[in-house]
């Protein structure tokens, strides 16, 4: 079955750089190195959980830019192996965020970075009521 978003477009007005977003990731390897889990803590904050056995903190680096956050990861090997069963392949990860969506804290534990984002819609731009009078 194809999924195609041509059928919402009519109803989509002003979304046209979201679909343009969805459109350049297709076909992308969204699995693959390093391995990761996405948790949703609620409706408005979610945990990115990657495997990063053999990286220390200083190797990774976490950037943000126009809405994009993308995590890169390198190690400097300093010592000759013989056998080197654990992945330290350089990597680079991209994720679009939604709107107002911010990396609230980034943390390195027992071989897993967590990174937390919080979705952070400003009060002018919350739904309220109107009343009538």
């Amino acid at each position: 079955m194809t999924f195609t978003l041509d059928k919402y477009m009519p109803y989509t007005i002003g979304f046209d750089s979201f679909f343009d977003r969805l459109d350049s990731i297709t076909g992308t390897d969204v699995k693959g190195y390093p391995h990761y889990n996405i948790k949703k803590e609620n409706d408005n904050k979610w945990t990115i959980e990657f495997a990063l056995a053999g990286f220390s903190k200083d190797d990774v680096d976490i950037q943000v830019k126009d809405d994009v956050m993308t995590i890169s990861g390198e190690i400097k090997l300093k010592d000759e192996y013989i056998y080197k069963g654990i992945s330290s392949k350089k990597f680079n990860k991209s994720f679009t965020l939604a709107e107002y969506t911010e990396v609230e804290s980034a943390e390195m534990k027992n071989g897993i970075l967590y990174i937390t984002l919080e979705k952070n819609i400003p009060e002018e731009k919350k739904p309220k009521t109107i009343k009538v009078k």
